[in-house]
């Protein structure tokens, strides 16, 4: 529920003498869209007993609760039934109903005299004779049609015992108002409150619910104990020895493979450990994933043993981690190792087209951003051979990387393998 000071401010804007319209904007802009549904909560809890509010301060909660749901169908109101229900209550004063059933008419009709006027001024201006009363029925029917009806409720809160009592202390009949409370010779108050303060205590002190009879049921009946059940209390510590069958294997081939993996990282190998290397992965490929190689090392491989960086790709190419290798290949600094690597690759298995065209863009760039011109002449030279071999032998589709190739060979004319390039292009056209 709302704290004590939010509740002391809602009191204070149900008791303002202003127009209904304006009680309604000061609700708004006082408690914000999250504290709309507590609020009114307390205003529906305010207005249980008639007694705590006054019929001008009954009549401002009712028109909030209707006006904070207004652009929304009456039937997704929370409230409806709050205020359909007040408005066909028997027991309720003749002005509060009429209010009620005007209010609620005023969603079809858009009807902004009650807006304008004040809770004391529709009181004044009433006239009982021109009131008619409407059914529940017709009320639920027309605004809270997808509420639960009274058939439907729970019977447990039908015997539900109202969780409001009357004050002892104001004699049945007397408005807490009234001048005659107080005075001598006429009925005293024990208590030194008022109206707004013991709205704010019950406010902290009860809660939406009656008190509902408990929902008493026997309880279930305990399945049998089953035979498995009880295992646990008596357990059998008679465990046989379970023997790892790789236990004392010999490792040595591995460690051989990784100790040379590791140098080849740091420098060519000798022909004899090279071909160490390719023969102890041809006789077990799963040495592969334990050779110590990652792809961030991949480019210091290919640099220094391209044989073997061949050798071990073409191993992982059933791994989940090719893709990686694939990235670090494409994006590392061109050279005649790295270019050999990938040649070889293209004629052993089919690489995904995207890396092989990221791999020739990433070689063109080069070419031209390099200063040296004698590097710059010399990688032109391997970068047209290396295009004109994956032409021929129809690795890639040279349509589809046309342009680009055709203007790094117009850009680099003066090279006669450039030249060699765009003449082969051109007969492909």
């Amino acid at each position: 529920m709302l704290s004590v000071r939010d509740t002391a401010t809602l009191l204070s804007i149900l008791g303002d003498g202003r127009s209904l319209e304006s009680c309604a904007s000061s609700f708004t802009a006082t408690f914000q869209r999250p504290l709309h549904f507590k609020a009114c909560c307390c205003i529906v809890l305010l207005l249980e007993d008639r007694r705590v509010l006054s019929q001008p301060q009954r009549l401002v909660g009712f028109y909030i609760m209707n006006d904070l749901y207004r652009v929304e169908q009456p039937s997704t109101n929370p409230f409806m039934s709050v205020l359909v229900d007040a408005a066909t209550d028997e027991t309720a004063e003749k002005v509060e109903c009429a209010f009620l059933i005007q209010l609620l008419q005023s969603l079809n009709t858009n009807n902004k005299d009650i807006s304008r006027k004040t809770a004391a001024e529709f009181i004044s201006t009433f006239d009982v004779a021109s009131y008619t009363p409407v059914t529940r029925e017709a009320l639920r029917r027309q605004y809270a049609e997808k509420l639960p009806s009274d058939a439907k409720v729970s019977s447990f809160k039908k015997v539900s015992v109202n969780n409001f009592i009357s004050d002892p202390d104001v004699p049945q009949g007397y408005d807490l108002d009234t001048p005659e409370l107080g005075v001598p010779g006429g009925p005293q108050r024990l208590g030194a409150g008022n109206r707004d303060a013991a709205a704010v205590d019950m406010i902290q002190c009860a809660s939406l619910k009656g008190l509902e009879p408990p929902w008493v049921r026997l309880p279930p009946p305990r399945l049998p104990v089953q035979e498995g059940e009880m295992i646990w209390l008596n357990p059998d510590n008679s465990h046989e020895l379970l023997w790892d069958p790789g236990m004392c294997a010999d490792t040595s081939r591995g460690a051989a493979v990784r100790e040379l993996i590791a140098r080849a990282l740091k420098g060519a190998l000798a022909p004899a450990q090279q071909q160490q290397v390719l023969m102890e992965l041809e006789a077990d490929p799963k040495l592969v994933y334990h050779c110590g190689l990652t792809p961030r090392r991949l480019p210091e491989l290919v640099e220094n043993n391209p044989v073997i960086a061949v050798e071990v790709l073409l191993k992982l190419m059933n791994s989940v981690q090719i893709t990686e290798y694939f990235k670090v290949l494409v994006n590392m600094d061109m050279s005649l190792h790295s270019m050999e690597v990938v040649n070889r690759l293209t004629t052993a298995v089919d690489l995904p087209t995207e890396f092989v065209h990221m791999y020739i863009s990433n070689c063109i760039s080069s070419c031209e951003n390099i200063k040296d011109k004698y590097m710059q002449n010399r990688l032109v030279r391997l970068v047209c051979v290396f295009l004109q071999s994956l032409i021929r032998n129809k690795i890639i589709n040279v349509q589809d990387l046309f342009i680009e190739v055709q203007a790094f060979c117009i850009e680099f004319s003066r090279i006669r393998e450039a030249a060699g390039l765009f003449r082969l292009l051109k007969t492909l056209e």
